[in-house]
């Protein structure tokens, strides 16, 4: 007993010396801290590079060696993190954290960063992520509804800050930062996140546009995170993938993202930070590999401040902020935009046009445009049905346009005036009696059922010409949610 007890005793102390032998001697340098992140040894890589004697580490609080570790951190979440990328005396490392456990007790942490041919790893990862985007193109050429369709080339513009905006998105395409689109209703929001896409390297992998406005709050999770079988009564046997799982390995759009209610916003936060996803029904988190490009049409600093918006959140988004101006503010853009348009919408209409005469072109230049590109284009198809000839002219514009110019100081204040009107008649319901847009389909023939439908549907149709296409404002006319509104438009197949 004695003797096997030496035995083993002296096996033990041979395997002891062997790994203080590996760890003194490892290649990389490897550092190893209790629970509370105090340093209990190191390899001799480790304190060489550090200029450290060994002494002076040991027994020391792992932030007084390296301020900005977070072996501490992993010490305390007790979650693996995994070739980090982290600046150490102001060089890049490929850093690893690992939390030691034995009989369910967190004991140690060990830290280990590789320092050596760091430019030839950065090298190494670039060529992968192309190798990987190759792989992709077979079956990403098969994608339509999931793929980006527009690319920069598709972004109609030659004033300086449109010039800036897609020079800017050219080079933020390069990296997987969050980007914050921000701007009026129909500046082009979602084409900039297209192009984004396009141009990235994640352009063959899916790109998965979101309305968070259209998302009700009771199927938000189901809806973005996914769900397993059997997870509620009506759920698909197979289960169903959210759109976050269906955007792997590429893009997700999330548009309108300032319309998420706070506990929608603390759900989309863990996802960003945590980068897992937990489908409704699930026993265990999800990884998965996405990039997120935000857009909204309101002030999120200003609903911070409010309260309305989570700040946290805000910073997540917005880490590279692209501000798309309106209209009224490039109207040297407005030429070439009415050149694009007319040329898109008489093949698609069917119906030619020579082009747009000099009185027209001056009055569509100095309008304000409050429903911007899309107000444009709704203007440029109603006049080419309203053409005489083959030419646009101030005749075939709509009432409003053809009475005059709409630029300039006076125009802003009557601007201001027919939004303050627009309000008033919203809260009254005025325009519903008077507006020749909304008119009930006649009873005949038609049941009950369908009578209703052809009436809501007459209501949206009016709404939203009334609005010039703006959904918020539509929405407002009819005294619905955003989201209610827009499920309305879907159920109808209404496009505006």
């Amino acid at each position: 007993m004695i003797k096997q007890a030496g035995t083993r005793a002296a096996h033990a102390e041979k395997e002891l010396a062997l790994y203080r032998f590996a760890l003194e001697n490892a290649y990389e340098g490897i550092v190893i801290a209790d629970p509370q992140g105090i340093v209990l040894t190191a390899s001799r890589a480790y304190a060489s590079f550090l200029q450290i004697e060994m002494s002076d580490m040991i027994g020391k609080h792992v932030t007084e060696i390296i301020p900005n570790t977070r072996l501490h951190i992993v010490a305390e979440t007790g979650k693996a993190e995994i070739a980090d990328l982290q600046q150490i005396r102001g060089q890049w490392m490929i850093a690893s954290r690992i939390p030691i456990w034995h009989n369910g007790e967190l004991v140690a942490v060990v830290g280990k960063i590789m320092f050596q041919h760091i430019d030839r790893l950065f090298e190494m990862n670039s060529k992968y992520r192309e190798i990987q985007s190759h792989l992709h193109y077979a079956d990403a050429k098969s994608r339509d509804s999931s793929g980006a369709k527009y690319g920069l080339e598709h972004i109609v513009g030659v004033s300086e800050p449109i010039r800036k905006l897609k020079t800017m998105a050219a080079k933020v395409a390069k990296s997987d930062s969050t980007v914050l689109i921000s701007g009026e209703s129909g500046t082009g929001k979602e084409l900039f996140a297209h192009a984004i896409h396009r141009e990235s390297l994640r352009r063959f992998g899916p790109f998965v546009a979101v309305n968070c406005a259209a998302i009700p709050e009771t199927l938000f999770e189901s809806e973005l995170f996914g769900y397993k079988e059997g997870s509620f009564t009506g759920a698909k046997r197979s289960g169903k993938k959210g759109k976050f799982s269906l955007a792997h390995r590429g893009t997700i759009f999330l548009d309108e993202v300032g319309e998420l209610s706070l506990s929608q916003q603390v759900k989309l936060l863990r996802v960003l930070q945590e980068k897992e996803i937990e489908p409704v029904g699930g026993d265990r988190p999800e990884p998965i590999d996405v990039r997120v490009i935000a857009a909204t049409n309101v002030d999120l600093g200003k609903l911070v401040r409010e309260g309305k918006f989570r700040q946290d959140l805000y910073y997540r988004l917005h880490v590279v902020p692209l501000n798309i101006p309106p209209l009224r503010e490039r109207r040297d853009d407005i030429p070439a935009i009415l050149e694009a348009l007319l040329l898109q919408l008489t093949k698609e209409t069917g119906i030619a046009a020579d082009g747009i005469d000099k009185d027209c072109e001056r009055l569509l230049t100095g309008y304000g445009w409050p429903g911007n590109v899309r107000e444009m284009r709704n203007v440029i198809e109603r006049a080419l049905y309203m053409m005489e000839g083959t030419r646009l002219s101030r005749s075939a514009l709509p009432e409003e346009l053809a009475a005059g110019s709409a630029s300039g100081p006076a125009a802003f204040n009557r601007e201001r005036a027919q939004a303050d009107e627009f309000e008033a008649r919203a809260s009254t319901r005025e325009w519903l009696h008077e507006d020749s847009a909304v008119q009930s389909p006649p009873a005949s023939e038609l049941s009950w059922k369908e009578s209703m439908a052809e009436h809501e549907k007459s209501l949206l149709r009016g709404a939203l010409a009334r609005s010039a296409g703006d959904k918020q404002k539509a929405a407002l006319l009819l005294g619905m949610s955003k989201s209610s509104f827009y499920q309305k438009c879907e159920q109808y197949d209404i496009r505006y």
